[in-house]
């Protein structure tokens, strides 16, 4: 007899950012770290990937190395640019459905799949696709990572909007300190809450320098584990 991951996809949730650059990989890392701590199945994957492929390594040893590069990482261009850029330069095809049914191939082998997004929402994955249609496809939960500095109330918003109109229903926030903080931190959180009501906004408080060093991300665990406790529904 199958086992229930092997008969049925675990719960997917995707990990969307307001920009590139702003935590995506350093928080997919801690959660599914967390979750496995609680004793989760949950497997974290990077589907598209340009340039360096340090966030693949970085999300491969948070989860035990239990899925190799190619696994973590299955779509892969050397150029740091837009994935639908190299797709073109390089003559591959990859369709929605193609990264669609890869993921959910991944996600019957877990409780729990943690998709990392490349860039923002309407970054081109591929011909006549972005981040939000893989989104739209898999009908999945989803965390808006944010930094927590001036100028996010409108990105968030914004993505947040876009994810509503997408028809994703479960969103949740999760802003992320940095260590340069000016006069909006303080207020960033308690504006987030009043503009997108049931929309949950968590603070993640800066982790310190060089968070994406694995032991340092793993000893950061504890510093945000009653936060990221409250994210898993």
């Amino acid at each position: 007899m199958k086992s229930r991951a092997a008969q049925r996809p675990g719960k997917i949730i995707f990990v969307t950012g307001t920009d590139t650059g702003v935590g995506k990989t350093i928080f997919t890392g801690l959660f599914v770290h967390h979750l496995r701590e609680q004793g989760v199945h949950a497997l974290a994957v990077k589907p598209f990937c340009s340039g360096s492929r340090a966030d693949v390594r970085l999300l491969r040893a948070m989860q035990g190395a239990e899925l190799n590069e190619d696994e973590i990482n299955p779509f892969y261009f050397p150029e740091p640019v837009a994935p639908l850029v190299s797709a073109r330069r390089s003559k591959r095809l990859i369709s929605l459905g193609e990264v669609v049914q890869c993921l959910r191939k991944i996600a019957r082998r877990c409780e729990c799949l943690l998709v990392e997004g490349a860039g923002g929402l309407l970054v081109p994955l591929g011909e006549k696709y972005f981040v939000g249609d893989v989104i739209k496809r898999l009908k999945c939960d989803v965390i808006l990572v944010s930094r927590n500095q001036l100028g996010t109330i409108n990105h968030t918003l914004l993505t947040a909007g876009a994810l509503k109109r997408f028809g994703v229903k479960n969103i949740s926030v999760a802003l992320m300190g940095t260590s340069k903080k000016d006069a909006s931190v303080k207020k960033n959180a308690e504006l987030l809450r009043e503009f997108l009501g049931e929309i949950p906004v968590h603070e993640i408080n800066f982790l310190g320098k060089n968070p994406n060093k694995i032991g340092v991300l793993k000893k950061s665990h504890k510093k945000v584990k009653k936060t990221l406790a409250g994210m898993y529904r």
